[in-house]
């Protein structure tokens, strides 16, 4: 099984793909010099392969990588920044006024 992590635009996330198919995604937007995590999801036949940690890992190292901090709103990426401890001095509070650059929360 081959695995890549690669980012997409619009709408703005990172997804991985297994031999050439699109198995998951995390969706962000950037505000403020901050990516806003707000839904990760893998398709049901990937379940439980760690395809959610390997495009989440990523997509957080270069987010760091560009000088942007953090703000998980997704449930996915709150537990993943609180269990690794290299993007604890990354990591921002999902504030209202973050919450409503994110489409949905408008």
């Amino acid at each position: 099984m081959e695995t890549r992590v690669s980012r997409r635009t619009g709408p703005d996330r990172f997804e991985i793909t297994v031999d050439g198919q699109v198995a998951g995604f995390t969706q962000f937007v950037d505000h403020d010099g901050r990516r806003i995590f707000q839904h990760t999801e893998i398709a049901e036949e990937h379940a439980g392969q760690g395809l959610a940690g390997e495009v989440v890992g990523t997509a957080l190292r270069r987010t760091v990588d560009e000088g942007l901090r953090i703000v998980a709103v997704c449930p996915y990426v709150k537990q993943y920044v609180n269990t690794h401890e290299e993007f604890a001095d990354h990591v921002d509070a999902a504030t209202p006024g973050l919450l409503r650059a994110i489409p949905r929360h408008r």
